[in-house]
């Protein structure tokens, strides 16, 4: 498989905290890839470097065939980050503001309505779409970002905990949204998430982060049967209790 990302000894010192120690990972094409630890684990820290928003003490990611450490503005062409706490202007109508970002993408105005087409599409939003955001609930607002985050088709979507205080059924619907781009239109994903349904049911493989360490790496059915565990809530449990690095 023909990787979109390859992490390699990836680590961030800040003046007292190691946040993150040699991390090392890779992602396929059209793979789901998610990261999961505690808080304060090294999730953010390892995806903002990722994402050029920090810079590594140390080590290189390279996507789609840049480094972030030499080549940052071609990374940045490359992928989309959809933080946790993002948000979108509530006195724009979800129409106009997709339009609006699009442009940000583009000059070109038929890139542009071909961005803003394919958001519309894939957020499935409607004619909810001419009313304003503020009117919307938070499950629509979520739909809305991650539709501008994809809108580009990005090498590689970077997503902050994708459903953070959606109700069951809108985090279910922004599950199925990101395993249908992953499958039809071969995106690759990294996610940060502490649910671990979530990430049992989205992604492809994990990593389990733990103070700046990643620990292991593999399917959750793998390692589920590495550790005789029933769940990777269990799996989780166990391999951050015991500290086993690969």
């Amino acid at each position: 498989m023909e990787n979109v990302l390859e992490v390699k000894e990836l680590s961030k010192q800040y003046t007292k905290v190691l946040a993150a120690d040699k991390v090392s990972f890779e992602i396929g094409k059209g793979e789901i890839f998610a990261l999961i630890g505690t808080n304060g684990a090294g999730k953010t820290t390892t995806i903002r470097m990722i994402s050029t928003l920090l810079t590594p003490t140390s080590g290189d990611a390279v996507v789609n065939g840049f480094s972030v450490i030499k080549e940052p503005e071609k990374v940045r062409q490359c992928i989309t980050y959809l933080p946790d706490e993002a948000g979108a202007y509530k006195n724009m109508t979800g129409k106009k503001y997709l339009r609006f970002m699009a442009g940000l993408f583009s000059t070109d105005i038929d890139t542009v309505n071909g961005y803003a087409e394919r958001a519309e599409k894939i957020c499935g939003l409607g004619e909810r779409l001419n009313d304003k955001i503020g009117s919307y609930s938070r499950g629509m607002i979520r739909k809305l970002l991650l539709s501008r985050a994809v809108m580009t088709k990005p090498a590689l979507a970077i997503l902050d905990e994708p459903t953070s205080g959606l109700d069951v059924l809108n985090a279910i619907e922004i599950r199925k949204m990101i395993k249908q781009l992953a499958k039809e239109e071969n995106m690759s994903f990294l996610l940060s998430s502490h649910n671990m349904l979530e990430i049992e049911f989205v992604s492809d493989r994990v990593g389990i982060i733990s103070k700046g360490h990643l620990l292991v790496t593999g399917s959750t059915n793998e390692l589920k049967q590495r550790y005789n565990s029933s769940n990777l809530e269990e799996v989780f449990e166990r391999v951050v209790n015991n500290n086993e690095i690969l």
